[in-house]
């Protein structure tokens, strides 16, 4: 016997009942609409989000150690919320809301660029920043700003292809 889990006419997941004590899940299909493989940015995405939960953790840590490094907040929030938080969304969203949607992803190249502005957005902000905190200089300063402005930048594309891929042709 074999159940199907449907939304919005796309098979997400396949279960197979073997005999009466064993359920499987079968992998057969792997359409880009249907479950299928996860593509390489998206996995990035999603792997780099562990890594930044993790630096951020052991930075809360050492905070918590060292009272002097409380400077640091600025770095442990945005490691936390732009590292793990929005890293993990943007690699879950690309690749759970096209398929919740019925369409491919609009733009994958768009999506690949995205994983590598954010991620230079994010660190060369977060350098900066902390070099301006113990070597404060006004270039470090701007510096440190422009890299928030590539941030912003990869959250306009993240923006720019959600819609595209997921509002009906025309609307975006």
């Amino acid at each position: 016997m074999t159940f199907v889990i449907h939304c919005k006419h796309i098979s997400l997941m396949t279960f197979v009942i073997e005999s009466p004590v064993s359920l499987r899940y079968d992998q057969g299909n792997t359409d880009i609409l249907s479950g299928g493989t996860m593509d390489r940015f998206v996995r990035n995405f999603i792997i780099v989000s562990i890594v930044y939960l993790g630096l951020s953790s052991i930075l809360g840590i050492a905070m918590l150690w060292d009272q002097s490094l409380m400077s640091m907040k600025f770095v442990h929030s945005h490691l936390n919320m732009l590292g793990w938080v929005s890293m993990m969304i943007y690699g879950v969203g690309y690749h759970v809301l096209p398929r919740f949607s019925g369409r491919p992803l609009k733009y994958p190249k768009m999506g690949e660029l995205q994983f590598w502005t954010a991620n230079t957005g994010l660190i060369g902000m977060l350098f900066f920043y902390s070099l301006n905190i113990y070597t404060p200089t006004p270039a470090y300063k701007v510096i440190s700003i422009a890299f928030g402005g590539l941030e912003v930048f990869s959250i306009t594309l993240f923006f720019y292809n959600m819609l595209a891929t997921l509002l009906p042709g025309g609307q975006h």
